[in-house]
Order: structure tokens, then C-alpha cells, then sequence
């Protein structure tokens, strides 16, 4: 399969370098890799350079964005500006982060994945923080679900989805959208990436209320809400999590903010999530 990776990044120099040793060591390469530069002011650009001109494979964008960090809306935003570089033939879109480092064998395994059922949409793999001097799973979220900075689309998904929604919340709504589709999601919880921040770190106060607005802009009823954003407090042990949560869906709603997905979409979504949380208690 035909392999685009794209990889958003700004003021990465502590990290970047790592990252894309374990992309160019990969057991099966990717036909493309692009790296966004999203106005970086440290050695970022000079790392860039260096695997420009040794692969290939490697090419580059700059952007002059805002430097202030943004959930969500930033890092896809830099991914289209990579997205528009990638060649027309590509079967399967990465959306890699720059600070995490993956097993050599990772995109052989997830070209498996997409080759063994026709219908898998989106794959990856587990995600793993280092926390003293152990790699342990970052949990967050379930070992099923697929994550964020590691994630590779089917080209039909990604177009069926409607690509990446520029708003907190993206890497979510995709695989909801995704089922709503008819698309199946998986994980190889074999694959251990190291996730050299752990998620959430470079938010600011700022934005403690993006979640809370993800869930109303995913058509999230309030007890949905409620539950989603207690089962996150919990598994970050942040009670404040829950308060910041709800207040920014409340905010957002009061607003009447837009929404990430249609109103047939949105009851697709709420009667799956039910439908989960039926599951675990039964």
C-alpha cells in the first residue's frame, strides 16, 4: 500500500529527531513523509533539513501560523497544509505527532490490519508514557480505541468521514463518523509507541474548557456529557477535569456554537455511545 505520513510540528527539537529515526527504520517504508512546520522558532527547522536531504521520501511545508497553542483547530490545520502535498495515488494517510517514537514494524503491521478486512477504516496502535523508569499505557483511553498521534486512514474512510474537523474533539468524532459510515476501527495492542509527552501537557489554562465544547459540538446530549467527562476526570484523577468539562459544554451551548456533525449523524452518535455504555454495565 502506498503510504502518506504527515507530521505537524512546532518547537519539536527535543523530540523530532527520535521520531523520525523510527520512521525512516521502519520495516516497510512510507512512500511519502511530510513534515509541517508550523513557524517553529528553536532547532526544529535544522532537524527538518537534515532528513530532507538524506531520504527522499521526506518533504517539507512551512507555515506562519500562531504560534498559540490551539486544541485541535492548530494541529489539523498544519496537517491539511501537509494533506495538499500528498500524491493522488495514496491508499493509506498517516497523522503522526512529533513526539512519539514507533516500533519498527509498525506500519508493516498496520498495512496488515487494512489488508485483512476490506472494511477496516482506521488503525493503530497503543500509545505508552514513560512514568519513572517504566513505559507504561497511557490510559486515557482504551487499549480499542485508536489514538491521535498515531493514527492511519483508508483513503475512502478519510473521504467519507469528510477528513479532519478542525476543532478539539477531531480524534474522536472520526471514528464515531467513521461507524456512522459503515467503516470499522482497530488497534494492534502489540504495537507500543512511546508518547514522549504525555497527552495534555502542553495545554494551557486557557483551554481546560475545549473538551466540555468537543462533546456539545459532537451533539453529545448533557448526560452523555456528564459521564464522559467524569469517566476523564477519573482516569486523569483531576476532579476539576469534570468541573472545566461541563462548564465549557454549557458555554458552548449557550453560545450555540457549531456543531462537528449533522443532526443524523449526532443521533447516530448518542445512540452508539449509549449503546457502549449499555455494554460495560451489563
Amino acid at each position: 500500500m502506498k503510504i502518506a505520513i504527515i507530521i505537524p510540528v512546532y518547537n519539536e527539537q527535543a523530540h523530532l529527531e527520535l521520531m523520525l529515526n523510527s520512521v525512516v527504520g521502519q520495516t516497510m517504508k512510507a512512500t511519502q513523509v511530510i513534515i509541517v512546520d508550523d513557524n517553529s522558532t528553536d532547532n526544529t527547522p535544522s532537524i527538518i533539513k537534515k532528513f530532507v536531504t538524506q531520504y527522499s521520501f521526506i518533504d517539507t511545508v512551512t507555515t506562519q501560523k500562531s504560534p498559540k497553542h490551539s486544541p485541535g483547530s492548530k494541529v489539523v490545520e498544519a496537517f491539511y497544509e501537509g494533506y495538499q502535498k500528498c500524491n493522488p495515488d495514496t491508499q493509506l494517510i498517516g497523522k503522526f505527532d512529533a513526539d512519539i517514537i514507533l516500533p519498527a514494524e509498525y506500519l508493516e503491521k498496520m498495512v496488515a490490519i487494512f489488508s485483512s478486512d476490506t472494511l477496516v477504516g482506521i488503525a493503530s496502535g497503543n500509545l505508552y508514557i514513560k512514568k519513572r523508569d517504566r513505559w507504561v499505557f497511557e490510559n486515557i483511553s482504551e487499549k480499542t480505541k485508536v489514538r491521535g498521534p498515531i493514527k492511519l486512514y483508508k483513503k475512502e474512510c478519510f473521504t467519507d468521514i469528510g477528513g479532519l474537523k478542525k476543532s478539539i474533539g477531531w480524534d474522536t468524532v472520526d471514528i464515531l463518523l467513521a461507524a456512522y459510515h459503515g467503516w470499522k476501527t482497530r488497534t494492534d495492542p502489540s504495537l507500543r509507541v512511546k508518547h514522549l509527552k504525555a497527552t495534555g501537557s502542553k495545554y494551557t489554562p486557557e483551554v481546560k474548557h475545549k473538551q466540555g465544547e468537543a462533546f456539545y459540538k459532537m451533539r453529545y446530549s448533557k448526560t452523555l456529557a456528564r459521564i464522559a467527562a467524569l469517566k476523564l476526570a477519573i482516569l486523569k484523577r483531576d476532579p476539576l477535569f469534570y468541573v472545566h468539562c461541563m462548564r465549557g459544554y454549557c458555554i458552548s451551548k449557550k453560545q450555540k456554537q457549531s456543531f462537528m456533525v449533522t443532526q443524523q449523524e449526532g443521533e447516530f452518535i448518542r445512540n452508539l455511545r449509549w449503546e457502549a455504555i449499555k455494554k460495560k454495565i451489563l
